[in-house]
């Protein structure tokens, strides 16, 4: 299974970050993660993904001005964040999203990929800031969810 992710350049609260890593613990058969290469949500969850001893998958933006430079195994071309978000969305099984609000907003890097990867089919784990989880599209083989 290929993972994905998206989240604020405001960073995760600790209660994602610990639903996170369950999560990570608890999914069957990882083949590899794909982030944004951006700071805050990305560069957390990119550090949770090599404590698991994961693959990474970088998608970094066009903008360098808010990338991570994460040690990614793959690094894609970089994209305009649009762009690179639906490239996310596309490669993965299962999307985690980890936003800022407990609302869907527009103008929401996060919110748009969420928004991508339901149109895509693809299953996602939206983590909100208290580390509660609502889980939407097809389900996937998951063991750590509250």
């Amino acid at each position: 299974m290929k993972i994905g992710f998206t989240g604020t350049r405001a960073g995760m609260t600790q209660a994602q970050r610990d639903t996170v890593d369950r999560l990570l613990c608890g999914l069957q058969d990882i083949v590899g993660v794909h982030h944004g290469d951006c700071i805050g949500a990305d560069a957390e969850f990119h550090a949770l993904a090599r404590s698991h001893g994961l693959a990474v998958v970088l998608h970094p933006p066009t903008d360098s001005k808010l990338r991570a430079r994460c040690d990614g195994d793959i690094i894609r071309q970089p994209k305009q964040y649009l762009v690179r978000n639906k490239d996310i969305a596309l490669e993965t099984d299962l999307l985690i999203a980890t936003p800022r609000g407990y609302e869907e907003t527009r103008r929401s890097g996060t919110w748009a990929t969420v928004r991508m990867a339901r149109r895509t089919l693809t299953h996602i784990i939206i983590v909100f800031r208290d580390g509660s989880i609502r889980q939407e599209g097809r389900p996937t083989r998951c063991n750590s969810t509250r």
